[in-house]
């Protein structure tokens, strides 16, 4: 195998990761959203936090390509490195409607309780 081909597996691996980050971490938003409609508050925030770590992951593997990239090295972009941005991207962006999502639901939940307990 040559060097380039060596390089080529390795950024796509690079590459990969942030793709695989990124999945984890809408997972764990999600299943944070469905704890928070059950009610278990505490559980769906420790699931946000899953996902913050997960975020942070991509984060950095996406910032290090960008810290190369500034450094002079060509990186190459691929249809595998925009799929890795956009679904990075997507990711960001569902994280931040389920956190709205989460305190609405808390909301909802609160009223419930004064509701049931008149």
């Amino acid at each position: 195998m040559s060097a380039t081909q060596e390089m080529n597996e390795e950024f796509e691996r690079v590459i990969i990761s942030i793709v695989s980050y990124s999945g984890e971490a809408k997972g764990y938003a999600y299943e944070a959203l469905t704890l928070s409609e059950q009610g278990e508050f505490e559980e769906a925030e420790a699931m946000m936090e899953q996902c913050n770590v997960s975020v942070r992951k991509a984060h950095a593997v996406q910032t290090e390509l960008i810290r190369q990239e500034i450094s002079g090295e060509k990186i190459v972009v691929s249809m595998i490195m925009v799929h890795a941005q956009d679904h990075l991207m997507t990711t960001l962006s569902e994280r931040e409607l389920i956190r709205k999502m989460i305190e609405q639901n808390r909301r909802l939940h609160r009223l419930e309780q004064a509701l049931l307990n008149q």
